[in-house]
């Protein structure tokens, strides 16, 4: 198992600290991060928390999914990978391209 949790169903009041602290009575939580829109800086309502040994991980998710934070019930699960593809964007022209002077 993988020592990296998805939690979902965040208030917009959570944050990395109040994440880490309920996740720290389970266990060495290396990492927990807030995901935050990045023109807004509002939460998404989704973080990531990770466990420095994978059956901390497992206990989390059997104390804590389907709890309350912050007056929300969460959603806690195993962070899967990110799949490929996605993203990008592209283009944006240059403007002027075709513009005559």
């Amino acid at each position: 198992m993988s020592n990296k949790l998805f939690v979902g169903g965040l208030s917009w009041d959570t944050n990395d600290t109040g994440l880490r602290t309920a996740f720290g009575q389970f266990g060495e939580v290396t990492d927990a991060k807030v995901i935050t829109d990045r023109d807004t800086g509002r939460s998404r309502g989704f973080g990531f928390v990770t466990f420095s040994d994978a059956s901390e991980a497992e206990t989390a998710i059997e104390k804590m999914n389907g709890t309350e934070l912050d007056g929300r019930t969460l959603n806690v699960n195993v962070a899967q990978e990110r799949r490929g593809g996605g993203g990008g964007g592209g283009g944006g022209g240059g403007g002027r391209r075709n513009e005559r002077w």
